[in-house]
């Protein structure tokens, strides 16, 4: 045994343990639980632990503090993990998963006394009462308790229908009664038997077994028309119409799906969240989305076990089969595992990892909201990971060289600060030593100037820069940074236009961010940012008389449409060269005809 190895008496229990499934719990100098885990087969899954080397400091920490092992033996693997749930949930050990359930959703109620109430809760009291949900859609919860009380005349009082107190005659009959809301069981009008009847279908309602209850009801229907009850018969029809409406609404997908969980898992860093679909014939009965915050680097097989265990007991699920975005390698006894690659149930898979995507988003916009520093942490902390750097990009300055017509090439300087613009920062270069439409030249000069000065004046340097322009133009901006010995202190990536490609210095192959990754957004919002104040100071050259053009000395031509044409011509020449159709698709019809007639005064437009 090597150092994490404790004394003998701990050595001779790890030796003894049974190479069953079962629970093991880890305890500490003062008898403390601070860690339960489950295991295939006990004995080797806690050797594991003091024989092998850990990569986690936090799993280090806890095998040094390991003085005790308790284990219990179970009968399956199923056995074992539904135990460690249980375990976990009552001690709560400090290297265990976190569980962050928001509390927020509403639950149903059908509370436990005489002639039960039904009411929407959001505090879950264990006295016996029978609740149902929760509800991430409140609107869907007060749809579905609409309905019942539309369907089912029940009481909404919170006396204390006791046989005693109905006999005492200590209550009267209340509006409700009147406008045919209830059928007053506080004063004996209606029995306990008969109420509780009605109690079992609002049960079966809520649990998605309409087609029962909708089975029931029409052969009460049928009963009564036999028997002459028209109106009877017509109160249970409205009924059995308003069930059909609603699980026509409900179902989801197939109806043939009689009874499946749906789980799926979306693991970030330090947390993972885990969406949970309950379907009873084809329709969701249940939604609910919980948090795990992670200890020891918990694999998702781990994280998607435990969350599966923890649903399942909670709202007491029964169904035989679950579907899976894998399979987590357990020995789930009498439960079918699927991982569906197409079909209705691939459908429900990707529904519900949706759902995990847009909790993640509002937990994340709740948390901003609480700390508006967390979002720039976050995104100064991704680009740092996807650009490789080495420091967080706290203040990064993009550049972008234009010229007009070929003509008066300028470039543009923009500096977030955090994330967002810095527009004090901002600045505009005319290029001075480059003769001519060279961009690359006009970058090495731009970026020569720019951080030499910074350098004298002793201000401060960027993390990042960012250029507007593929190889070539990176190229150029970095012999300019080895001028300078900067080349390796400043992070310097270049972007090309066409895919949104990241190249880094002396690496021909390109980066590829996810298109809805945020440092790919902020990336672009430089880059348009640098575009657009390119575009800006040249505007305001032309306005001011500094740029004369060709296109600009037309009649009826602004800077706009000569800005528009040498954008997509990209010169004067092969501007004359155009057809008038051509010209037409990029300033439209009457600017393209005047253009046109000006250079082909010989030819009708």
């Amino acid at each position: 045994m090597d150092k994490n190895n404790k004394n003998t008496d701990l050595q001779n229990l790890i030796r003894s343990l049974p190479g069953k499934p079962g629970v093991y719990q880890y305890l500490d100098k003062d008898g403390k639980i601070i860690y339960v885990g489950k295991a295939k087969n006990l004995k080797k899954r806690v050797s594991s632990y003091f024989t092998k080397s850990h990569t986690s400091g936090k799993l280090r920490l806890l095998v040094k503090k390991i003085e005790h092992v308790e284990f219990i033996v179970t009968e399956s693997e199923m056995d074992a993990l539904l135990l460690e749930n249980n375990l976990i949930k009552k001690y709560q050990p400090r290297y265990n998963i976190q569980l962050k359930d928001d509390k927020s959703f509403p639950w149903l109620c059908i509370k436990n006394e005489p002639f039960p109430r039904v009411f929407p809760t959001r505090n879950i009291i264990k006295d016996g009462s029978e609740y149902f949900g929760p509800y991430a859609s409140v609107r869907m919860m007060k749809t579905l308790l609409d309905m019942i009380k539309q369907l089912y005349p029940i009481r909404t009082c919170a006396l204390s229908l006791t046989k005693k107190n109905i006999e005492a005659g200590k209550f009267k009959v209340c509006l409700e009664y009147h406008i045919g809301n209830c059928l007053a069981p506080c004063v004996g009008k209606q029995s306990e038997s008969d109420y509780n009847a009605t109690i079992d279908q609002i049960k079966s309602i809520i649990k998605g077994n309409i087609g029962e209850v909708i089975h029931e009801l029409k052969n009460l229907m049928q009963a009564a028309a036999d028997e002459m009850h028209f109106e009877r018969a017509q109160l249970l029809k409205e009924k059995i119409e308003t069930l059909e409406k609603y699980k026509s609404k409900s179902t989801i997908v197939n109806p043939h799906i009689e009874n499946v969980d749906v789980l799926s898992i979306l693991n970030d860093k330090s947390v993972a969240y885990v969406n949970y679909l309950r379907v009873i014939k084809g329709a969701i009965v249940q939604a609910h989305t919980i948090e795990l915050k992670k200890k020891l680097d918990e694999t998702e097989d781990e994280l998607l076990l435990f969350a599966l265990t923890d649903f399942r007991s909670r709202f007491n699920s029964t169904a035989g089969e679950v579907i899976l975005p894998f399979n987590p390698g357990y020995d789930l006894k009498d439960l079918k595992i699927t991982v569906p690659q197409r079909g209705d149930k691939k459908q429900l898979l990707e529904l519900s990892q949706r759902n995990t995507k847009y909790y993640r988003m509002e937990r994340q916009k709740q948390k901003d909201l609480v700390d508006p520093d967390r979002h720039k942490k976050r995104i100064l902390k991704k680009l740092k990971e996807d650009l490789r750097m080495k420091v967080e990009p706290v203040q990064i300055e993009c550049f972008d060289n234009s010229n007009f017509q070929g003509d008066y090439p300028v470039a543009a300087m923009v500096q977030f600060i955090d994330a967002k613009p810095n527009k004090q920062a901002y600045r505009h270069y005319n290029i001075k030593t480059v003769k001519g439409p060279d961009d690359y030249a006009s970058m090495e000069e731009v970026l020569y100037r720019r951080y030499n000065r910074l350098l004298k004046e002793e201000k401060s340097l960027p993390q990042l820069i960012v250029i507007d322009g593929g190889k070539g133009q990176l190229s150029a901006a970095v012999k300019s940074l080895k001028k300078l010995d900067l080349f390796g202190k400043i992070t310097i990536i270049g972007i090309a236009k066409r895919l949104e490609e990241l190249y880094f210095p002396n690496d021909p192959v390109p980066l590829y961010l996810d298109k809805k990754s945020e440092s790919l957004k902020v990336i672009q919002h430089l880059r348009d940012e640098a575009h657009r104040f390119g575009i800006t100071h040249h505007r305001s050259r032309l306005e001011k008389g500094t740029i004369k053009s060709e296109l600009t000395d037309i009649e009826g031509v602004g800077f706009s449409t000569a800005q528009k044409l040498l954008w997509k011509f990209k010169s004067v020449k092969k501007i004359k060269e155009a057809s008038l159709e051509a010209l037409a698709e990029v300033v439209g019809k009457s600017k393209a005809e005047i253009v046109y007639s000006h250079f082909n005064p010989g030819n009708q437009a």
